[in-house]
């Protein structure tokens, strides 16, 4: 009989925020997030255009037809942040964030970043890099621990 081995938690809702990446509308990026707290999932979020609006898969991408390099001038695009929609759906439900950990596929921009140290989560864990590196230091003095993990295989195990 083959030997089950299973994820540790880490690993767990870092493979479940790259399952939620997959609802992703953005043509450059899939980034998926989930809060959690307490091995308790909280909230999720993906990048994509605001509710009920038109998205880059229907619409194109704003900034691939003004080539604006990735990381840079985040106002020019539709589409909300992973991250600013875990917030928002915190938000909407009356769900507090203070303590919790981001599993996100990607790290933060420097918006979102601020965002998550106004949330006051505790943790940041993740297996992408963005290209902004500026939450580090911010991480750093609000006492956030940031952790990269490798990508979690994408095999899912079952017992048959």
């Amino acid at each position: 009989m083959k030997k089950l081995t299973r994820p540790d938690i880490d690993e767990y809702f870092m493979k479940l925020a790259s399952v939620v990446a997959e609802r992703s509308t953005c043509r450059r990026h899939h980034i998926g997030a989930v809060a959690v707290k307490d091995k308790h999932i909280l909230t999720t979020g993906y990048n994509g255009a605001p509710s009920g609006l038109k998205d880059c898969l229907e619409l194109g991408c704003l900034r691939d037809e003004l080539a604006i390099p990735s990381g840079t001038r985040q106002e020019i695009c539709r589409g909300i942040h992973a991250e600013q929609n875990v917030i928002i759906q915190a938000a909407l439900h009356g769900t507090s964030l203070e303590g919790s950990t981001i599993y996100c596929t990607h790290t933060p921009c420097v918006l979102c970043a601020k965002m998550l140290v106004n949330a006051r989560i505790r943790r940041f864990v993740s297996f992408g890099r963005y290209d902004d590196d500026a939450f580090v230091d911010m991480f750093k003095e609000a006492g956030i621990e940031v952790d990269i993990k490798k990508r979690p295989s994408s095999r899912i195990s079952y017992l048959e």
